[in-house]
């Protein structure tokens, strides 16, 4: 079992068998969902890929997933305005990039019968959800901040989810999605980069007495937007040209913190194990000349 205290947020990874959009570096049609096409920086682990979630022809997201630990360690993309409304019937999907059998490097739906053993060994299955009664399945980049169909219903792959507090979950994450869907519907004027990801302790959701999946001990997230309104009203004005919020994954004691990217790094740092450069965006996204103090 590898713990996440010591695995988190890592960059140079060993390239598994796995071939594609599958890798120690982000590819290149991903890096467009990074700010400037960077993504944070961190230590090194061989258990990790990035992964460019394809769906339909057409990358989505891009996320950095343990292969170990079956969980995404983040996923980074851009934010799309939207209504907030949700897609009906999408099914969850599997990652074949990770897959030993597969003819497509695109998600797919999960199949019938026992062919997820081709690639349980890399990746989450649904089994492993069937019986988690403490958990449910909870996005990284939700359908929230999505528009088009297709990119909502790319949201729906366990290479995307990571197990959830259904309070925590439903209540205080969905919550602050909804808050920051709003902000940055309302003043963003460019593109937003939104960087989700977790810290874990060892926890594990177990079957058939395999550790299986590992169980966020905390969901942080962190967007930036240089291109604002700046004649927003202050108590949103001085969230620009970045934030960010954290939350423990628990069914109680789990309200979200609004934080700087500054503060949550500092937090993260005593969370987790990084390096001493670690940083979400370059710079903390403040642009080159600017006199924004994060």
């Amino acid at each position: 079992m590898a713990y996440w205290a010591q695995t988190i947020l890592l960059v140079n990874i060993i390239t598994s068998a796995a071939r594609g959009r599958v890798g120690k570096e982000p590819s290149t049609e991903c890096r467009k969902f990074l700010y400037m096409g960077t993504p944070p920086t961190v230590l090194e682990h061989p258990s990790l890929q990035f992964i460019c979630q394809h769906y339909n022809k057409r990358p989505r997201y891009m996320t950095l997933y343990n292969t170990v630990d079956h969980v995404p360690v983040y996923s980074a993309y851009t934010f799309k305005r939207s209504d907030g409304e949700n897609c009906v019937g999408v099914p969850w999907m599997y990652e074949p990039q990770l897959s030993t059998y597969s003819g497509t490097d695109e998600m797919q739906p999960f199949p019938r019968g026992y062919m997820h053993m081709n690639f349980q060994d890399a990746q989450a299955v649904l089994d492993d959800y069937a019986n988690a009664i403490l958990y449910e399945r909870g996005t990284l980049n939700p359908e929230e901040h999505q528009n088009e169909p297709d990119d909502k219903a790319s949201t729906y792959t366990l290479t995307n989810a990571v197990p959830m507090a259904p309070d925590f979950n439903n209540r205080i994450w969905n919550q602050q999605e909804s808050i920051i869907r709003k902000r940055l519907n309302n003043y963003c004027h460019g593109t937003s980069y939104i960087v989700t990801g977790i810290t874990t302790s060892g926890k594990m959701i177990r079957r058939e007495n395999i550790n299986r999946v590992a169980v966020p001990t905390y969901m942080w997230s962190a967007y930036c937007c240089v291109d604002y309104d700046n004649n927003a009203p202050y108590s949103e004005r001085y969230k620009f040209p970045s934030f960010a919020h954290y939350g423990r994954n628990e069914e109680e004691n789990n309200e979200v913190v609004e934080v700087s990217v500054k503060d949550l790094k500092k937090f993260l740092k005593k969370t987790t194990f990084f390096e001493k450069n670690f940083q979400i965006f370059v710079d903390d996204c403040v642009p080159q000349g600017s006199s924004k103090m994060i």
